[in-house]
């Protein structure tokens, strides 16, 4: 299938001192969770206002569908129906109820376990037929565990992990891959449309985050790769700010290169990933690694890198930090 593309319907921006309306819990009912014949709008719940959630839910907003919000702090919530007007809800459970579509971006396995699971969970909100998706990077095992147990609700699952960062999320241009039936990715790739450029189904549950990992593992090389092309640059006494120039339009330009190199060089390490979140990541590769047989010594060196970056206190700097590494030495 090729790549699908979707430009982000943009609608004004309303903003203003929105009150607050928190829901109670109401009993699940057996209703009509299609688009407004009326209106176009479908009502929606965004689950996880983290620095990738928050811009997320924000789009769909924008674009105009009815959007309900649950954040464990409840004052992330507050400032982003303030910001896009919406509801929150206490609960997951709460924020699911008559959604045609929850979404999710979490932390782990274990925080999509508890905002999807259990009494207050979104699944125990959502009737048959909806669908959920999670925009979350967790393993593969946890995707395929909750779409079993979405399944005895009649719910469709799709795992669609994302890569843009932060910025990409802000701008509506992450890149979606997707792990899920045919049919509830049909259903869902418009809407996904609100904040990526390139939407892809590559398979069934589960094949979203396994792609994500391929992700992960070659954007890992690649900074290591730059960091120590530019250190040893630097060692060589080269104008490196004229080698980019010249290297970024041969074979070794990256989208690391294009927008990490000058930042690098400068010493700036604030920049979207952070370093945390890489080490969850490759541990969650390194896990699935181990269960299929494949052999990544270069991504459990890089892994190693990142944990000495978190014995450094560098654990919130981005990615790029790794050149920190080979100039401290």
């Amino acid at each position: 299938m090729k790549t699908r593309r979707f430009a982000a319907h943009r609608h004004p921006n309303f903003r203003g001192a929105a009150a607050l309306r928190w829901h109670l819990q109401p009993p699940l009912r057996n209703i009509k969770l299609l688009k407004s014949v009326e209106t176009g709008v479908t009502r929606v719940a965004f689950i996880g206002l983290g620095v990738m959630g928050y811009p997320m839910a924000g789009h769909l907003a924008r674009a105009a569908h009815a959007v309900t919000v649950f954040n464990r702090t409840t004052s992330k919530a507050e400032r982003w129906i303030a910001e896009y007007r919406g509801e929150a809800a206490r609960t997951p459970r709460a924020a699911a109820h008559a959604a045609a579509v929850v979404f999710s971006c979490v932390g782990n396995d274990d925080d999509l376990r508890e905002v999807v699971s259990g009494a207050d969970g979104a699944f125990a909100g959502m009737a048959p037929g909806s669908l959920f998706v999670d925009h979350s990077t967790t393993s593969a095992r946890v995707a395929r565990e909750l779409a079993v147990l979405a399944a005895e609700r009649q719910i469709e699952f799709i795992d669609a992990p994302v890569s843009g960062g932060q910025v990409g999320a802000e701008k509506g241009v992450l890149t979606i891959m997707a792990g899920g039936n045919e049919a509830a990715y049909q259903q869902a790739a418009p809407l996904l449309g609100a904040y990526a450029k390139s939407v892809r189904r590559i398979g069934p549950v589960g094949a979203g985050q396994l792609t994500k990992m391929v992700n992960q593992i070659c954007c890992a090389g690649v900074i290591q790769g730059l960091a120590e092309g530019l250190n040893f640059g630097l060692q060589a006494g080269l104008d490196m700010e004229e080698v980019v120039a010249v290297i970024a339009n041969g074979a070794a330009q990256s989208w690391q290169m294009d927008n990490r190199a000058h930042t690098m060089l400068n010493g700036e390490y604030a920049f979207g990933f952070a370093v945390d979140w890489m080490r969850k990541d490759l541990g969650i590769v390194l896990d699935e690694a181990r269960r299929n047989g494949a052999d990544l010594p270069t991504t459990a060196v890089i892994d190693q890198f990142f944990g000495e970056l978190q014995r450094r206190q560098r654990n919130r700097w981005d990615t790029s930090s790794l050149m920190t590494l080979l100039r401290d030495r």
